[in-house]
């Protein structure tokens, strides 16, 4: 598709949304400055490229980043200055109402869809507001442990491993969420997203099963009770992100799964939290 935005540096940017999350994803080059004033909460910036080069400055903090890195972001103003041609990927909930008329599937969001959970704010981290960098790839495998999880105030993130090859047929895991969206970056790779929408009471409201073929980069967005699992397929190397907003509070008490717990201890609100399985 092309680009929502273009900016004289010859950054492209395309924007799309779901009910409580914004995702900006770019292809960034050399020069680009990316600012937020008034920001009203937590945001989440991917860097997946091992070349990357970066500085994220806010009115207390500076920090270079270099390589592939998973950067969180306080409220209020911000600037990222980018170094190197790489992708960038900017995480957002939908409290920043400037960037929600901009997403190319704003139409689709016209109403909200009962289905899903208001979007709430979970708590912040304990030593207060500031700029938090992680390092993806130096976190090792662990199979008592699903991903990679990282989560903030407003988002939670499973940055997977890569992954060679295809999935294999006989280990699928088709499963569906009650009552929250899953947002599926894909980052490298070829996928086939399968789809299945429950019956109901009405045959009219049936709808066939879908097998969404993907090149990356894709963004595919999973509203509730939609039954999904993605397929990875080819003989290449396949990066998958699974995003949810507000975070997954399922996901945070499995002890050793979220990677920052210790920063971000308490979970909430309490009341009405998105469950799941531990699926994609």
């Amino acid at each position: 598709m092309e680009p929502d935005e273009r900016l004289e540096s010859g950054t492209k940017t395309w924007l799309v949304r779901s009910q409580n999350l914004i995702l900006a994803y770019s292809q960034a080059r050399r020069g680009t400055v990316f600012t937020r004033t008034d920001q009203p909460d937590e945001f989440t910036i991917l860097l997946p490229s091992p070349v990357t080069r970066a500085t994220i400055r806010t009115p207390d903090a500076a920090m270079d980043v270099s390589g592939e890195a998973i950067v969180v972001v306080s409220a209020d103003s911000s600037e990222l200055s980018i170094q190197s041609d790489c992708e960038v990927v900017r995480l957002y909930s939908c409290r920043s109402t400037d960037l929600l008329e901009r997403c190319r599937n704003a139409s689709a969001y016209v109403s909200d869809d009962p289905n899903i959970a208001p979007f709430a704010p979970w708590s912040q981290p304990t030593e207060g507001a500031s700029v938090r960098v992680y390092a993806p790839g130096e976190v090792a495998a662990d199979p008592a442990r699903f991903g990679r999880i990282y989560r903030t105030s407003t988002t939670m993130v499973n940055y997977f491993e890569p992954e060679h090859g295809p999935r294999s047929p006989d280990r699928m895991s088709p499963h569906h969420h009650a009552d929250f969206e899953q947002v599926s970056l894909q980052l490298a790779g070829d996928y086939v997203h399968h789809l299945r929408t429950p019956w109901g009471l009405t045959l009219a409201d049936w709808r066939a099963d879908e097998h969404r073929a993907c090149s990356s980069p894709a963004a595919l967005i999973i509203p509730p009770p939609l039954v999904h699992t993605s397929q990875a397929i080819g003989h290449q190397v396949h990066q998958l992100v699974d995003i949810f907003c507000p975070p997954r509070h399922d996901f945070y008490e499995r002890p050793g799964w979220v990677l920052n717990a210790d920063e971000y201890p308490a979970a909430g609100p309490s009341d009405g939290m998105p469950g799941g399985r531990a699926q994609r």
